[in-house]
């Protein structure tokens, strides 16, 4: 298989028109979202009551569009047989829950993640972590589909698509056990820029950020030609992936 970067834009709605459409969909969805960023100065937990959502928007219209984008190095028709079809429409509806769950929050000003303040909440956050898994088991699918394939990119292709959903499983389902994402109680909320990691103690949404990259990160190996370089990067960013969890877990900041 050759990896050509060359290929059209339209090739996304040829090879992948469920995951392009929902690409679209999640950009289009987020404008609504900005606005009401812009309009509603309401703070929780420190940050704008909509930054959530729109990050949440943002990082899943990049996950399907890498999803999309793969799916041209996959034989022709791989994604729209009808078997693949009804399972993307099963996977467009967690994500589409998930984005309705966190912003329905956000507008009534309350948390998504880790609220059991009432029954109802609490059906709903546990809810929402089934529909994460249904979200996230698509890079499984996907990286499964590329594993029968016996070219290195192929390889780089799966173990990146294959680690994303183990990696983000252990982490995410550990989080959610718990009552945050923070290891320790931080004191003055020193915080990393942009991403927000806690300075003070740990924090699990580092690990969680490098485990949903895998796919982004691992195939890149692939363009080196060899198997060796491949298996190497992907040992290498499981460990690290797993370095940051244990740090965190520990109470220790990742910087």
């Amino acid at each position: 298989m050759t990896l050509s970067l060359t290929r059209p834009a339209n090739r996304l709605w040829t090879d992948a028109p469920q995951l392009t459409g929902l690409t679209l969909f999640i950009a289009l969805t987020a404008l609504p979202v900005a606005l009401a960023m812009g309009l509603d100065d309401r703070v929780f937990q420190g940050d704008n009551i909509w930054l959530k959502p729109l990050k949440f928007h943002i990082a899943l219209a990049i996950y399907t569009l890498t999803l999309a984008f793969y799916a041209r190095f996959l034989p022709p028709g791989t994604l729209t047989t009808r078997r693949w079809r009804i399972y993307q429409s099963i996977v467009t509806a967690a994500i589409v829950a998930e984005l309705l769950w966190v912003g329905t929050a956000a507008a009534m000003g309350t948390a998504s993640h880790f609220n059991i303040s009432t029954p109802v909440w609490n059906i709903a956050y546990g809810l929402a972590g089934l529909a994460a898994v249904i979200l996230t088991s698509i890079s499984l699918a996907m990286g499964l589909a590329f594993w029968k394939r016996a070219d290195t990119a192929s390889l780089a292709l799966a173990l990146g698509l294959i680690l994303t959903f183990v990696l983000t499983v252990i982490v995410a389902a550990t989080m959610s056990s718990g009552l945050g994402h923070h290891i320790g109680n931080p004191v003055t909320g020193a915080a990393l820029p942009v991403m927000g990691w806690s300075r003070e103690v740990g924090d699990l949404r580092a690990p969680h950020f490098l485990a949903t990259h895998a796919l982004h990160a691992v195939p890149l190996a692939g363009l080196s030609g060899s198997r060796a370089v491949v298996w190497a990067a992907a040992v290498g960013y499981a460990c690290l992936t797993l370095a940051a969890f244990g740090q965190a877990l520990m109470g220790l900041p990742l910087i």
